[in-house]
């Protein structure tokens, strides 16, 4: 077996399963999505309100008024709230016995996600997140993917070298910033089986 690594994962879309659109996320909240208004029609204020809250700029009720706000009242600050909170659906099948053998092989553990306050409280209870040793978010750190500067600060935080991560992420641009960053970083797949994928990555590596 190989040294031991600080393995990095990426949360929705490796090991929290997500809702990847409006409309599937209005249909997981049970909203009806028959009105005239959707994110896209929004020319990237959307975008914007979502980005100042994934990095702690706006707190829950100014995340949700905005976004009703933003809508025209067509959708309301509840029916946001909902949909919100279905977004996150729960935890790949494996995830959890993959961190723990990662961490029975004597691996540090963690995770940096861009996420927000709601969806943290909600993640920090279940199993697999429980089993990671550190945990960095976004809204906490007040920097998200893919900046630069997310991924130094995460080293910085750890102290450790570049070359001793081993991360994982589903987006190509996060892995593209963390491999220019020095990160042994891989590709996830996030319709796929994603605990199958990590499990071949670290068996790959020796790291199990």
């Amino acid at each position: 077996m190989s040294a031991s690594r600080l393995v990095c994962f990426d949360l929705g879309g490796v090991l929290v399963r997500i809702c990847r659109s409006w409309e599937e996320g209005c249909r997981a909240a049970g909203v009806d999505m028959d009105r005239p208004w959707s994110p896209e029609d929004s020319g990237g204020a959307h975008h914007k309100i979502v980005g100042a809250y994934t990095i702690g700029e706006l707190d829950d009720a100014a995340f949700f008024d905005s976004l009703e706000s933003l809508a025209g009242g067509v959708y309301t600050a509840a029916e946001f709230r909902r949909i919100h909170d279905a977004w996150i659906i729960g935890e790949y099948p494996g995830a959890e016995r993959v961190v723990r053998d990662l961490a029975g092989a004597g691996h540090a553990l963690a995770c940096l996600s861009n996420t927000n306050a709601a969806h943290w409280r909600t993640m920090l209870e279940w199993p697999t997140l429980r089993g990671l040793h550190h945990r960095h978010a976004s809204h906490e750190m007040g920097l998200a993917k893919p900046d630069p500067a997310i991924f130094a600060e995460f080293t910085a935080r750890r102290a450790v070298e570049p070359g001793a991560i081993l991360y994982f992420d589903d987006l190509p641009e996060n892995v593209d910033t963390a491999d220019r960053a020095g990160w042994d970083a891989v590709l996830i797949d996030h319709a796929g089986d994603t605990a199958g994928q990590i499990r071949r990555a670290i068996t790959a590596r020796g790291l199990i």
